[in-house]
């Protein structure tokens, strides 16, 4: 994935630095008044959904959402670069408080894609004045992600000249994120065109806004059913005025959404280190503090901080395409929410093992942490969706390429290698071009017809493309100067050892457990793939973990 550059003429949509800071100035603030930690507590613990606060962040004296709202419509105009940025920030207070706030955005987005001038006025509009809660209703229960098999219809209503006045809604709709709060919905329904989106307000006769759900994580958000009896809809709802292009709108926007939800687990990640590294400092084990042990640092810590730090990198670079016009980045939004959310859960978990039996008491916060971030392994999405996704496309993209796709990546680290030599490249490089032949070879040998092998070629795929991004983001932060280039060299190295790893571990699976292919053929792929090369990337790991420790800790 190439980055855009600004100085080769992109116009890159959003806000300048300055004014972005004041943003997440503005959300600290909040977490100093009214999102403290004793009052997220109390709303995790009661299930409380603080309507009134998410109100207030949406207020005129607030406006995060004016955020996301274009300056046409009242908004600051922001791109995808801050919006991830936000979104982050506030996840890391609360997962909760960040789902309630996502939900809006996620409801407008089929407005941003899809509406005519009229409806972006009135109703970003509305949005952009701080009155409205707004919810995206598109999952059923039969269908989850699969929205190709939604249900719920929309009849269109004739008057006496046969022309249509509006639609007749019947279905059912589930896990809809602020769906028993909100003001008005964007809902996906089925037209005889197809698949269309229509803004259904509140109130209106048959809408029912159901109960919401007990769930076992972010509980300061409310997840609740909707249901659909007869319920009228005027033709002006139709979002775009043309029935049938509610899947091109969809979409159009995953890109974007996925890499909201992959800050989100980023910053809920982030805050779960934030509370296990301090600890660690002050705990004594054995007489030592555990930041001093590797078993402590080493197992539960260090990981998780670079697959965060990958994946940060990978999701700036998704966000920077979207500032600079890119478009169809579908895939790029797969991989950024996969990553970053598997990467965040992971290491919710070991930070509740970091912390021993506190981890498991709520006052210290982590066990909350990993109950809210799981959900972002499943909506928007499952991981294993996006595991389809991520396959099939760029199968398809090598293919149509014949193979240049990963060979590009490849060539492009080995490159950055002659440049730099000590940001782990040379393997990155490598596991592009065992990649590259492994997806040839599947495909020769009908293997795509396997899911399983199919997820374990997303898996290679995803640490190749994320590993890449790393690797620029190091070679880009030496040539600087900045202070942060040494941090992000070992742990570039750190991660080009897992993704030589997991592409050597998952090629063994595949060609020795297929049952395909016998020894000679399995050996001679090996050879052509230089695959004993690739298995020689632990070399001084434990001395960059080291390193890592030692930067994470301020161990002298």
């Amino acid at each position: 994935m190439k980055t855009p550059d600004p100085k080769a003429g992109n116009v890159l949509k959003g806000l300048d630095l300055e004014s972005r800071q004041m943003v997440i100035d503005t959300v600290r603030q909040l977490k100093k008044r009214v999102l403290t930690k004793e009052n997220i507590l109390k709303f995790d613990k009661e299930e409380i959904f603080p309507e009134e606060i998410i109100r207030s962040m949406l207020g005129p004296d607030i406006g995060l959402q004016l955020l996301f709202i274009p300056e046409a419509y009242g908004g600051l105009g922001g791109g995808a670069r801050d919006c991830f940025e936000v979104i982050r920030e506030i996840s890391s207070i609360c997962l909760g408080i960040a789902t309630g706030f996502f939900a809006v955005q996620l409801g407008s987005d089929p407005l941003l894609v899809g509406a005519t001038e009229e409806q972006k006025q009135k109703w970003l509009g509305a949005i952009a004045e701080g009155d409205v809660l707004v919810a995206y209703a598109v999952t059923e229960p039969g269908a989850g992600s699969n929205l190709a098999a939604l249900k719920t219809k929309a009849d269109p209503v004739l008057n006496d000249e046969g022309k249509v006045t509006g639609y007749k809604i019947n279905g059912t709709k589930q896990f809809i994120s602020t769906g028993g709060y909100a003001d008005f919905i964007t809902l996906l329904a089925n037209t005889p065109e197809g698949p269309s989106f229509f803004v259904v307000e509140k109130g209106t006769e048959g809408f029912v806004q159901g109960k919401g759900e007990e769930k076992h994580g972010i509980r300061a958000s409310n997840t609740s059913p909707l249901s659909f009896t007869d319920v009228f809809v005027p033709v002006e709802n139709l979002i775009g005025g043309v029935p049938g292009n509610g899947m091109k709108q969809a979409n159009k926007v995953f890109g974007y959404t996925r890499l909201m939800v992959a800050a989100m687990g980023l910053g809920a990640g982030k805050a779960a280190l934030d509370i296990v590294i301090p600890y660690a400092k002050e705990r004594i084990q054995f007489g030592s503090p555990l930041s001093e042990k590797q078993g402590y640092t080493h197992k539960l810590i260090v990981p998780n901080a670079v697959r965060l730090e990958a994946a940060t990198a990978y999701s700036e670079e998704v966000a920077l395409r979207l500032d600079s016009g890119g478009e169809d980045l579908q895939v790029e939004g797969a991989i950024a929410k996969f990553f970053a959310t598997e990467s965040a859960n992971k290491t919710a978990d070991d930070a509740m093992q970091a912390l021993g039996g506190y981890g498991y008491i709520a006052e210290f916060e982590v066990e909350k942490i990993k109950r809210d971030v799981k959900v972002t392994c499943i909506y928007e999405g499952t991981s294993e969706i996006l595991q389809n996704i991520i396959s099939t496309f760029r199968w398809k993209k090598t293919r149509k390429s014949k193979g240049e796709y990963y060979k590009a990546i490849s060539s492009e680290m080995e490159d950055l290698d002659s440049a730099m030599g000590d940001a782990g490249c040379r393997f990155y490089a490598l596991a592009a071009k065992v990649l590259n032949d492994a997806i040839m070879l599947i495909n020769d040998n009908r293997l795509t017809k396997q899911q399983y092998v199919m997820f374990a070629i997303a898996d290679m795929m995803t640490h190749v493309e994320v590993g890449a991004s790393m690797a620029r983001k190091a070679i880009k932060l030496n040539k600087t100067g900045n202070p942060e280039a040494e941090k992000i060299k070992v742990m570039s190295r750190i991660f080009a050892n897992d993704t030589a790893q997991l592409v050597a571990q998952n090629i063994l699976k595949i060609l020795r457990g297929s049952g395909v292919f016998d020894q000679q053929a399995v050996s001679e792929f090996m050879e052509r793939v230089a695959f004993n090369e690739l298995i020689c990337s632990y070399e001084n790991i434990i001395k960059d973990m080291d390193i890592v420790a030692d930067i994470l800790f301020e161990r002298s």
